[in-house]
Order: C-alpha cells, then sequence, then structure tokens
C-alpha cells in the first residue's frame, strides 16, 4: 500500500459519528438546505461527513471534514425539506451535497426510494467521489434500479500522483473511483447520460489531462465526451486551506468570475 491515509477506515469513523440507525431508519448529520445556480437551478442538502480529506475543499470548514454539526434528519424529512425548495422554485433536480452522501448508504437509498413513489418530475443528482461504489457491488447494483437517479462521480485528480497530492490519500483509491464508473455501467446505466465523470483538473497538465480521458475511453467512450470539468473557486476558506497545504492550482476562478460551463 502507498502512503496516505485510508479512505475507508476514514469513512467507518466518520461514518459513527455522523449516521445512526433508529428503527431501522438511518438518519444522517445535515448542516443545512439550500436552492442554488448549479444545474441550472437545484435544491440541496448539504450533509455532514465525508471519507477524503481534499485540500482544496469548498465545504471544509462546514461539511466535509467535520463530524460535529449540523443535526440528524431521516431520509424522509431531509427529502421533503429539499423537495419543498425544489417545488417552490420550479427547480428540475435535487441533490445532496457538502461532503459524501455515499457514507450513509440506507439512508440514501431510503431517500431514493421514498423518491421514486412519488408523483413528481425531479432527477436526483448523486455527487459522490465513488469510492464506496467502486468498493461494493450490491450497492453499485441498488443504484442501478432508480429511474430518477444521475450518478456524477467526481474524480479527484487525472492520476494517482495527482489524486495522492491534492486529497493526501492512498493513490491506489484513485483506480477505485474509475472502478465505480465501471460498475455502474455494467449493471445498467447509460454512460453519458445516467452515469458521468467530473474530474477536478485544476492540478492537472495538458498531458496528464489527455492520459486521463484515455483512461476514460478505455471504459467507455462515451465518458470522454461527457466530462463535468471541475476547478477550483477560490473562496476565502478555500484559500486559507490550499494556503495551509502548501498547494497553488494552475488554473482557479474567483468567486465573481465562474465560467459558465461550471454552473
Amino acid at each position: 500500500m502507498s502512503e496516505g491515509y485510508d479512505p475507508v477506515q476514514l469513512g467507518r469513523a466518520v461514518y459513527e459519528k455522523v449516521c445512526k440507525i433508529i428503527d431501522g431508519v438511518e438518519y444522517r448529520r445535515y448542516y443545512r438546505f439550500r436552492g442554488g445556480k448549479w444545474y441550472g437551478g437545484i435544491a440541496t442538502g448539504d450533509v455532514v461527513g465525508c471519507n477524503l480529506r481534499c485540500k482544496f475543499c469548498w465545504s471544509w470548514s462546514r461539511g466535509s471534514y467535520r463530524t460535529d454539526t449540523g443535526q440528524f434528519y431521516s431520509p424522509d424529512e431531509a427529502l421533503k425539506k429539499i423537495l419543498t425548495i425544489a417545488l417552490e422554485r420550479g427547480y428540475r433536480y435535487i441533490r445532496l451535497s457538502g461532503a459524501e452522501p455515499t457514507l450513509s448508504k440506507l439512508h440514501l437509498l431510503q431517500m431514493l426510494d421514498k423518491l421514486e413513489s412519488m408523483n413528481v418530475k425531479i432527477k436526483f443528482i448523486l455527487e459522490t467521489n465513488g469510492i464506496e461504489i467502486g468498493l461494493d457491488d450490491d450497492f453499485a447494483r441498488k443504484l442501478c434500479k432508480y429511474s430518477r437517479l444521475i450518478v456524477r462521480v467526481s474524480i479527484k485528480g487525472t492520476s494517482p500522483e495527482t489524486f495522492h497530492k491534492i486529497t493526501g490519500a492512498k493513490k491506489e483509491y484513485f483506480q477505485i473511483q474509475l472502478k465505480a464508473l465501471e460498475k455502474l455501467i455494467e449493471y445498467g446505466m447509460k454512460p453519458g447520460e445516467q452515469v458521468y465523470p467530473a474530474v477536478m483538473l485544476s492540478f492537472s497538465t495538458d498531458d496528464e489531462i489527455e492520459n486521463f480521458l484515455d483512461m476514460l475511453r478505455n471504459i467507455h467512450p462515451a465518458l470522454a465526451e461527457n466530462i463535468d470539468p471541475e476547478y477550483v473557486i477560490l473562496y476565502p476558506h478555500v484559500v486559507e486551506l490550499l494556503k495551509r497545504n502548501a498547494l497553488k492550482p494552475r488554473i482557479a476562478y474567483t468567486p465573481d468570475n465562474i465560467p459558465q460551463f461550471m454552473i
């Protein structure tokens, strides 16, 4: 094993602080519910707790690095809050964000079950780093049964080396993120539509990006054609985190100059 922390071990420790099961229902900590401009308009529940410690994370001070903030909500309670925002504002999409939604698998599946049974024309975008999906065949299969689910696998960097540099995690987990894409396609999701990659490009060279595109093409050509590019947004608290880690992005944007393709 390479140097760095193990996201699986970290995820298990975080789970104990941000999730709990009561009478078969899994509760998860949330620190806020909000609407926003992303995806053309989306309602979001921001969860607490992540299995990575990305050194550029926009939510590190409130969600991803934390285990002690927010309050617990059942899947039904959280979904009701998110849907209320979506329906009031006419949004077509909802999501969980702010940290890693797949740490609470049962909570997520129970939420998706509820949404699937409802008469609403709303899609659920699962923003995930993919590690739990890549390691768990059964979980990957279960996700593929939902007609309203879109899975956006956010790949941290374009190589094992960059992944380690910007997350501090063991290099081999970079491939686990790609494995999540493979499994979801294998078990029935349509690449580029129901499942697609996002990728943090702020720290990669052009050659590294091209090599990464080849990796995606080897999984399925549609993945390389449907990338959601991610770049660091220089919010003040993100600048602070970058300085703490002596990390400098090659490309980054200020909050008042975010490109349209990222929104």
